[in-house]
């Protein structure tokens, strides 16, 4: 949850850039984890359902065209986020990474999670990943996603 990240921020006096104390920065973070709850979050959610957690519930894939329209949706906001956020700089709100960082990129694992290399033919997209990967620690990157990448062997 937003609200709990923003709380732990600011009870453990976190370093600044996680959540700025520069009003414009601190914006661009808000701004960023207003939009995600409808674009990000909700398509890239749609299409982790879609293509894993309906066919795992009910014992039988979806219709494809469910799963394209959602691919296609998913797509739509992945441009808006390139364009509108990241860019040409290396993290959202500037060059040092920030919760807007690290909740877009685990928002976005989940479709990855789902077998859609959204990365693919994303060069952008793919060096901020890295950037975000590096600042917040490849292992521990990889422990945090570990059980939702092994979803498909339910």
């Amino acid at each position: 949850s937003i609200a709990i990240l923003l709380y732990l921020v600011q009870k453990f006096k976190t370093p600044d850039h996680w959540y700025p104390s520069d009003l414009q920065k601190r914006a661009r973070v808000d701004e960023y984890l207003s939009w995600q709850h409808a674009n990000i979050r909700a398509k890239g959610s749609k299409v982790f359902l879609t293509k894993v957690l309906l066919p795992l519930l009910t014992g039988q894939p979806l219709p494809p065209e469910k799963l394209e329209f959602a691919i296609e949706e998913l797509n739509v906001v992945l441009k808006q986020f390139e364009e509108k956020f990241l860019q040409d700089k290396p993290f959202i709100a500037g060059s040092e990474i920030s919760l807007a960082d690290l909740v877009a990129l685990v928002e976005l694992m989940q479709p990855v999670c789902a077998g859609y290399n959204l990365f693919e033919e994303r060069p952008k997209l793919t060096e901020w990943r890295r950037r975000v990967e590096e600042a917040v620690g490849k292992q521990l990157f990889q422990e945090a996603h570990e059980e939702i990448m092994n979803i498909k062997n339910l």
